[in-house]
């Protein structure tokens, strides 16, 4: 049976419903996780959680140590990860509280710990990355998606940009000309380093705003965490529907 990992993303910094057995705080060769892993049972079955900027939600994206977090969770067992990502809309199909998953991704992030394959090697290795998400994955979040209800797109192309800041309308806009359908922060490296790993991996993207340009209204953390309140319970039960198929 497949031992799946949650990576929480702003929002869900928690996993409600979580039992929790034991918390593991992992050393790794990259320094600390951005929270100790927990470990219980959700949906009937074992999973673990870790919650990317930490808990409290403290650490920056641009901040976050992605090369822990996921050998930590590869070192805990875990097989496979779904992903949560709060991000912005570009395409106008992407409207708030709408989810979408993914299928390709454009990197456009800096200055970030980016691989494991660094430092004093025996050999260079180039992983194949035509196709960033695990499709088996991809469609079991499209089809518990489906079951729930929910407003869904089952392709997109994500963007993943630097951040802390929110982008500017011209770089929504080139984003757009790119072919990109959302924007967040934290899709990579974490998607590539997964793939060095050999862990199947997939991202739940839930809209919670409008790209910059996309909307007449100012972008407000407010907007932005009701639609995550709106939101979260939808992710919960997404979440919950996969596991136990």
């Amino acid at each position: 049976m497949t031992v799946y990992a949650i990576m929480g993303g702003t929002g869900l910094t928690q996993l409600e419903g979580l039992t929790i057995t034991r918390s593991l705080a992992l050393d790794t060769p990259y320094g600390p996780t951005s929270a100790d892993i927990q470990v219980g049972e959700f949906a009937g079955r074992e999973v673990l959680f870790l919650a990317r900027h930490g808990h409290p939600h403290r650490v920056p994206p641009h901040q976050v140590n992605y090369r822990a977090n996921i050998w930590a969770l590869k070192q805990a067992g875990a097989q496979a990860i779904l992903a949560v990502n709060a991000v912005g809309g570009i395409h106008m199909a992407m409207g708030t509280g709408h989810f979408c998953v993914p299928h390709q991704l454009i990197d456009y992030t800096s200055g970030r710990e980016h691989t494991f394959f660094a430092g004093d090697l025996e050999h260079v290795t180039h992983i194949d990355f035509s196709h960033p998400y695990t499709e088996s994955l991809r469609e079991q979040l499209i089809g518990a998606l489906a079951a729930e209800g929910c407003s869904y797109s089952s392709h997109g192309v994500y963007a993943a940009t630097q951040g802390p800041r929110l982008e500017t309308v011209a770089e929504i806009a080139r984003l757009e000309r790119d072919g990109c359908d959302i924007v967040g922060m934290t899709g990579m490296p974490e998607a590539a380093l997964a793939r060095e790993l050999e862990l199947e991996y997939a991202c739940l993207a839930l809209v919670v705003n409008p790209a910059a340009g996309k909307s007449t209204a100012i972008i407000t953390m407010a907007e932005i965490e009701q639609a995550l309140r709106d939101g979260m319970g939808k992710v919960k039960s997404t979440l919950a529907r996969v596991l136990a198929g």
